[in-house]
């Protein structure tokens, strides 16, 4: 139905977004970035397409946002794929949806490579289409000794659920005696969260107007700078990602304290 792309042909970066990128440079980057992309059905609807061509062009936004992420020095990328609750949509999208990782990172995995990205996932791999769980595995286990930017996808997750599974596994260990309640603290409690490895995102942004966290990095996100826009999906572009961290980079971040 679409024409396949390059995914990582370099872009014709303007002066002022080298300029901008330059700049941006010169102060502290946000470590740990990660995105709410919604927008793509909005998008669709508003050139009287379906669903799923809103969907496909935010793939080719995830290839730019990624190669932008990665050059300014992000050491990780949470985006926010497929939520839990994303399985109520019409069986015709979420088909397409399980598609997307498959047709992704086919394309995409050989640039990943080459340009030192890891890539991770957090989630249910587990109740995933088969074609859509070995994409991903693949992935991880061809950049698995990438030491660059860690792309790491959020694909069929949901934070209470992840908390929940976080508690239960915490009661296991105590119960077969390999921790004491005395153990048990935030460091403890992370560590047996999806993210464990990973530090607290530094910046949150979601797309398309929306002012909600919709299940997503509950616990993560405690002292995270959130960058709202009502940019769609689709439309989002290096100069919105250098946007959002130009407004984090004017921020006090106290975590509590004065």
């Amino acid at each position: 139905m679409f024409s396949k792309f390059k995914i990582w042909k370099r872009p014709k970066n303007s002066s002022n977004l080298r300029e901008r990128i330059e700049k941006v440079q010169q102060l502290p980057i946000p470590e740990h970035i990660a995105i709410i992309m919604d927008g793509n059905g909005r998008w669709a609807k508003k050139r009287a397409l379906p669903r799923i061509a809103g969907h496909h062009e935010g793939m080719k936004v995830v290839r730019k946002v990624t190669k932008m992420a990665n050059q300014l020095g992000v050491k990780t990328l949470t985006l926010y794929a497929f939520s839990t609750e994303n399985w109520k949509r019409p069986k015709t999208e979420v088909e397409y949806l399980m598609k997307l990782p498959e047709e992704f990172l086919g394309t995409f995995l050989p640039e990943l490579i080459e340009e030192n990205v890891k890539v991770k996932v957090i989630g249910y791999l587990e109740e995933l289409p088969s074609h859509t769980s070995n994409a991903v595995e693949r992935a991880i286990e061809d950049t698995k000794d990438n030491t660059g930017l860690i792309l790491n996808f959020a694909l069929n997750y949901g934070s209470r659920s992840e908390i929940i599974a976080g508690v239960k596994s915490i009661i296991n260990d105590y119960k077969n005696g390999k921790l004491s309640e005395h153990d048990i603290n935030e460091e403890l409690f992370s560590n047996h969260l999806m993210t464990s490895g990973l530090s607290d995102p530094d910046l949150l942004i979601r797309t398309s107007g929306e002012i909600r966290l919709s299940n997503f990095m509950l616990w993560q996100l405690a002292y995270t700078e959130f960058w709202f826009t009502n940019v769609l999906w689709p439309d989002f572009s290096e100069n919105h990602l250098i946007e959002a961290i130009e407004t984090f980079q004017r921020r006090q971040r106290r975590f509590g304290g004065v």
